[in-house]
């Protein structure tokens, strides 16, 4: 499914690259092929330099999403819960609505820099609270309800810096509906590195996850320490949530629809669910950019809309048939 959505991603576009010459000019990119292609020198740019780092980028962010509510989901019990739980997406958006209304002033990568540092600092308040207001109580219940309070302060500010700020309205929506870029390689450079982190961080504590599962009590019983290992997960989720939508904007449904799709094709255990859950979130994320890309070309629609179009639907089928089986 990947590499179909991979290959969707490279032949798919405006520029008129006919896909037997795409496929010979890849294929000829590997070692001990010689192959033409016949693409022109600025055909060869959109598809190296555009395309490609479109493709690559849309397949980190959406297998980051989807690992991230994978993790969120089987440290805190919640299969509601999803990347921008604890106050990602508000810290988030609100740095990336202060580099946005100062207009550059602060340097090219403004944005994408405050963005992160907001979607850290989101988490940080959140557990911050929920460490002092959760002393003797149930841990994940309080860190839960720690983070839509920081998140509803969070957004109180964003709305505020944007109706002082109105002119930069519309930038600050586009970046909110989510976007993925295509000035080359950068943004695929830029956030590599904490997305590997992440995800080593995560799919290594596999079977802890599925310790974890049955209740605080019974993990401390088996050996793990649900306290230390729900930070540790949680930190590691956050940072390759903040690290995708400091670049990508606020792309919402990926981490709850994509890991519930693979609990009902492949069961819970989180052996299968985490790399399957990267995998197929990477091959969705790319779909709906392509889509997002076709149906209104040479225009975009932002690929938030896309998202949220084609995962509320299936959302509603999955709580549909979990009521049904219940």
């Amino acid at each position: 499914m990947l590499v179909g959505a991979c290959l969707v991603g490279f032949l798919v576009g405006p520029a008129g690259l006919t896909p037997g010459a795409v496929l010979r000019e890849l294929a000829g990119a590997v070692p001990g092929v010689h192959l033409e292609s016949g693409l022109s020198g600025q055909q060869q740019a959109i598809l190296w330099d555009i395309r490609l780092p479109r493709v690559v980028l849309g397949c980190l962010v959406g297998a980051t999403l989807a690992l991230a509510g994978a993790a969120y989901q089987g440290v805190f019990r919640n299969p509601l819960a999803d990347p921008y739980l604890l106050g990602v997406s508000s810290g988030a958006g609100l740095g990336a609505t202060l580099g946005l209304v100062a207009g550059g002033a602060l340097g090219p990568f403004s944005v994408p820099l405050l963005a992160f540092a907001g979607g850290i600092a989101g988490v940080a308040a959140t557990y911050a609270l929920g460490s002092t207001l959760g002393r003797g109580t149930g841990g994940a219940v309080v860190i839960v309800l720690a983070g839509v309070a920081v998140a509803a302060f969070f957004n109180a500010v964003q709305t505020f810096v944007q109706q002082w700020f109105d002119d930069s309205l519309m930038a600050v929506y586009s970046w909110m509906l989510g976007r993925l870029s295509t000035d080359g390689w950068a943004d695929v450079v830029s956030v590599l590195p904490y997305v590997a982190v992440a995800a080593v961080v995560i799919l290594l504590h596999r079977r802890a996850l599925d310790l974890m599962a049955l209740g605080d009590v019974e993990a401390a019983s088996l050996g793990i320490d649900p306290a230390r290992t729900r930070l540790v997960l949680v930190l590691a989720a956050t940072l390759g949530t903040a690290a995708v939508v400091s670049v990508s904007g606020l792309i919402g449904f990926v981490g709850i629809v994509v890991p519930h799709a693979v609990r009902l094709l492949f069961g819970a255990g989180h052996r299968t669910l985490l790399p399957l859950a990267m995998a197929m979130g990477a091959a969705f994320l790319v779909l709906t950019d392509v889509l997002a890309r076709w149906a209104l070309a040479p225009a975009e629609l932002p690929i938030g809309v896309v998202t949220a179009i084609v995962g509320a639907p299936f959302f509603l089928v999955v709580l549909r048939q979990r009521a049904g089986t219940s």
